[in-house]
């Protein structure tokens, strides 16, 4: 299917697209002649181009070709492999009272929040059972560093199950790094578990963020930091921020708070409407025009960095550009179509519930229990024929749904169910009306606007985040040194 969809507000420039991501920019006189079947603003040239490229009219009504069927399966080749990520939440207890946080975090000393042994070797079962080759668990919390002896365990019973079999299996953790010991990071380092942890910008800004009770976390976090990296290296730990209302104010500051911190990347995420986050919005939300200014103050920032030969990625950016410079997708969950919901992750709460994506565990914490697959004991084909999971494929695949079936953006971006589920009530509620759709509208057409102008500098930063090559093998706009 062909779809078109206007670049600018005043339709200048007009966005078509194909099913297998092939795209072309055209001017609206273009476009006119393109549906009329007129050739008066179109060139011979200019057909011909779009026909090899499967983009003509025509190409509506004939059927798929070999290589065609080739370019759609290698862009979904993600649909039938099966939850890769597995996550597990250790613990709910943490220390940190963050502002935005998406779950009702336990204190230290409360009792029975805590995975048990039992529960994360069935959690461990339930991994194997996934059909997925490559194997990720990733440890969340609270603050899954508390409960590092279970994080041990895990590891090692997922680890001696692999020697039979035979997957690609790797580790993460999510943790504000506080609480390692130097045993716990040398396990990490001999395990190859990457460890992730948030830094949202300036120490004033991040204490007020992410209170602890001594108020240093800023200060504890980069000493945490410095700890982990002579360990693990530096590529052994990353970051993120979350974007509050304040943070909105400096752009360039947050960037460079990155790269005093010595860090090559930033994923640059708005405030997530789920769980407890929700009472929290009115007082350090916004509305999602306001971060969509301060992204595009933030990536003009960052391209003006790279231009000047300092290679730094916007990730967000960097995942969108693969779906659209590439025939290949990032395997970003969110950006699935059909949706990563239960399809490419499932998450083992504490206390046993299995929930199809973290955000939906996240909304589970406030009451919603519709998100809820089961639990541990039940077996992979149990949970994933759950009533939950039913009624969230309803809204699994883009290109049937209102809103999405008909954008020309849909084959670079995802269907997302538990987000609409939540904030529209509906697992396959009209797109046009959320944020999520507002969101990746506006980053689209921001990044196929720069693709149009091709400036030399830009595609050259463009080409080595969608190829993720060092930006110094991307001699020319267009190639990259093998």
């Amino acid at each position: 299917m062909i779809r078109s969809t206007l670049l600018d507000a005043d339709g200048r420039q007009i966005l078509i697209s194909n099913d297998f991501g092939d795209y072309a920019i055209i001017s609206n006189d273009e476009f006119r002649s393109y549906e009329t079947g007129s050739e008066t603003a179109l060139s011979t040239e200019r057909l011909r181009d779009l026909e090899a490229r499967g983009l003509a009219k025509a190409d509506h009504q004939r059927p798929r070709s070999k290589l065609e069927e080739a370019a759609f399966n290698t862009r979904k080749s993600f649909a039938l492999e099966g939850p890769s990520l597995h996550i597990f939440v250790v613990t709910l207890r943490c220390d940190h009272s963050c502002q935005y946080c998406q779950v009702s975090r336990a204190n230290l000393s409360a009792p029975g929040f805590d995975m048990t042994s039992e529960t994360a070797a069935l959690a461990v079962d339930r991994v194997f059972e996934s059909p997925s080759s490559t194997l990720t668990i990733e440890f969340q919390g609270g603050e899954p560093a508390l409960r590092f002896d279970l994080v041990r365990r895990i590891v090692e019973l997922a680890e001696n199950r692999n020697l039979t079999e035979n997957r690609t299996l790797s580790f993460a953790m999510v943790s504000t790094l506080h609480h390692f010991s130097d045993d716990d990071l040398a396990f990490c380092r001999d395990h190859e578990i990457r460890l992730s942890t948030s830094i949202d910008g300036p120490s004033v800004l991040h204490d007020r963020n992410r209170p602890n009770p001594d108020r240093n976390a800023w200060l504890q976090t980069v000493e945490a930091l410095d700890r982990a990296r002579a360990v693990l290296g530096h590529e052994g730990v990353s970051a993120l921020p979350t974007i509050t209302r304040e943070g909105l104010s400096d752009p360039r500051g947050l960037v460079d708070q990155y790269r005093d911190l010595g860090f090559p990347t930033i994923f640059l995420r708005p405030i997530s409407p789920y769980g407890f986050a929700l009472k929290t919005r009115k007082a350090i939300g916004y509305r999602m025009e306001d971060f969509l200014r301060f992204y595009d103050q933030a990536l003009d920032y960052i391209l003006e960095l790279n231009a000047n030969g300092e290679a730094f990625e916007e990730t967000y950016a960097a995942i969108l550009l693969r779906h659209i410079l590439t025939p290949f997708h990032s395997g970003y969950l969110d950006l699935r179509s059909p949706t990563g919901t239960g399809l490419g992750v499932l998450v083992y709460n504490y206390d046993g519930r299995v929930f199809p994506a973290d955000e939906a565990r996240m909304a589970a914490q406030t009451g919603d229990q519709r998100f809820t697959m089961g639990t541990v004991a039940d077996s992979f084909d149990t949970l994933m024929a759950s009533p939950a999971m039913q009624w969230l494929m309803k809204g699994a695949v883009s290109e049937h749904l209102r809103g999405c079936r008909d954008c020309a953006f849909v084959p670079y971006c995802g269907s997302d169910p538990v987000f609409h589920a939540t904030v529209q009530g509906d697992p396959a509620a009209d797109r046009r009306d959320s944020e999520f759709c507002q969101k990746h509208m506006h980053i689209f057409r921001g990044l196929f606007r720069r693709v149009a102008e091709a400036e030399p500098e830009t595609m050259r930063t463009f080409i080595a985040w969608a190829m993720r090559k060092p930006r110094d093998e991307v001699h020319v706009s267009g190639w990259v040194d093998r």
